[in-house]
């Protein structure tokens, strides 16, 4: 049985989606922007801000379902470009203790809302 999993710490859903859905103790998180979910807007800044930003919405959004970002098995980030890739991963790397997600990375043509990246994830309870 799905489960939707939503939070007021998260952005909204800004399409037909939920933020996460669980499954037999798997979440399924929806990509997450680095929208600031009190103001509805992109945080200012370079990737490193955007990037700590969606990890913070990350984080509210498993907490809701009981889980940290110690449950996450796998992510998939996309990046408006590679040449970001250095400075994502500074923070990406700061966020996790212990063993480290399996990850992709990718570079796309453009990401909603002008964002220079966004992450999906993929967590075990």
């Amino acid at each position: 049985m799905k489960k939707v999993i939503s939070t007021n710490n998260a952005p909204a859903a800004i399409g037909p989606y939920n933020q996460a859905i669980e499954v037999n103790g798997m979440l399924f998180l929806s990509g997450m922007l680095p929208i600031d979910p009190s103001t509805g807007n992109i945080v200012p800044g370079g990737v490193k801000e955007q990037t700590t930003q969606i990890f913070n919405n990350i984080e509210g959004v498993l907490a809701v379902a009981g889980a940290t970002l110690d449950n996450i098995v796998k992510t998939t980030v996309f990046l408006d470009d590679m040449s970001l890739f250095g400075e994502m991963n500074e923070v990406y790397g700061s966020r996790f203790s212990g063993t480290f997600p399996a990850r992709s990375a990718f570079a796309v043509e453009a990401l909603p809302k002008n964002a220079l990246v966004e992450i999906e994830v993929i967590a075990v309870k």
